[in-house]
């Protein structure tokens, strides 16, 4: 398998995959003054490059990478979960991309680079650096782990916000001006996190332990099909908040009589018994609200 210490001068590149980040990249790497060709479709025939930089779908990357190898010096895909069984390096930029965005989309973003030699990862650092982007090293036994972080941080917000919108909705609020509300709510949140971590930026019902307005927002949740979502989103909410450092709670100070300071509330949902049948609540120790 060859190798190169760095981009040789003027290195020809080819951008394999015309979808959205195939698109983009084939913009932005152009705009940063690089000799690129692309991009190609995958019933192409492949030029003779200096560098294959696969965009296409993981299942695709063995066969595409078989057809190019004769061509090329080196072969790299922008995968964040497939390891480098079939390639020289790796370059997954952490965004999330229509294929319709400016080339400086990049500038100042992460960029998870690996290579099957110290040298092949250079070429990957160096083509983040030429995107803008800033490179980080994700080796292949955590590849898994990482992507699921950026599905975390990707994939599942755009969920729970759908959920949202859908309880807006439910709640007589269109969905157009749901979303146009709902997001400051949303910035704001993230820039909280951004800037403190979940632990200091959580707020809301089940952070002060307000049980009967967790009950209701349940009861809402599961006329919606939503319940087995809240459920699990409540837990790991929950869960948060037993690993923070709360002084309040701690002190004392806003807990109620004969449960431990140092314990977190208990708002598991839990089915009690009226008249021997299940209500279905919410059952927790109320703290006093907090702004």
């Amino acid at each position: 398998m060859q190798t190169s210490s760095s981009l040789p001068p003027g290195p020809t590149i080819a951008i394999v995959g015309a979808g959205r980040l195939g698109r983009v990249l084939a913009r932005s790497l152009r705009t940063a003054g690089l000799d690129v060709l692309g991009p190609l479709r995958r019933d192409q025939s492949m030029p003779t490059v200096d560098i294959a930089l696969l965009c296409v779908p993981d299942s695709a990357i063995p066969a595409v990478a078989f057809v190019a190898r004769p061509h090329v010096r080196l072969v790299g895909h922008v995968s964040g979960a497939t390891p480098l069984d079939d390639v020289d390096f790796s370059l997954h930029p952490l965004q999330t991309f229509t294929g319709a965005e400016t080339p400086d989309v990049f500038h100042g973003i992460g960029a998870a680079v690996a290579g099957r030699t110290d040298d092949a990862r250079a070429v990957a650092e160096q083509l983040a650096h030429a995107l803008g982007a800033r490179p980080f090293t994700v080796e292949d036994e955590h590849r898994a782990g990482y992507h699921a972080a950026a599905s975390f941080a990707s994939n599942f917000v755009l969920t729970v916000l759908d959920a949202a919108e859908q309880l807006a909705s439910a709640a007589g609020i269109p969905e157009a001006e749901a979303r146009e509300l709902l997001a400051p709510l949303v910035r704001r949140s993230v820039e909280n996190w951004a800037d403190a971590g979940a632990q200091e930026a959580l707020t809301g019902p089940i952070a002060r332990g307000d049980a009967k307005t967790v009950a209701r927002q349940r009861s809402a949740a599961a006329e919606l099909d939503l319940q087995e979502l809240f459920d699990a989103l409540a837990a790991a909410t929950r869960a948060i908040t037993s690993r923070a450092d709360d002084p309040v709670r701690m002190s004392g100070e806003g807990t109620d009589a004969g449960r431990n300071a140092a314990d977190p509330p208990d708002i598991r949902p839990v089915s009690p018994q009226v008249n021997g049948e299940a209500t279905g609540e919410v059952a927790a120790a109320p703290k006093e609200p907090s702004a």
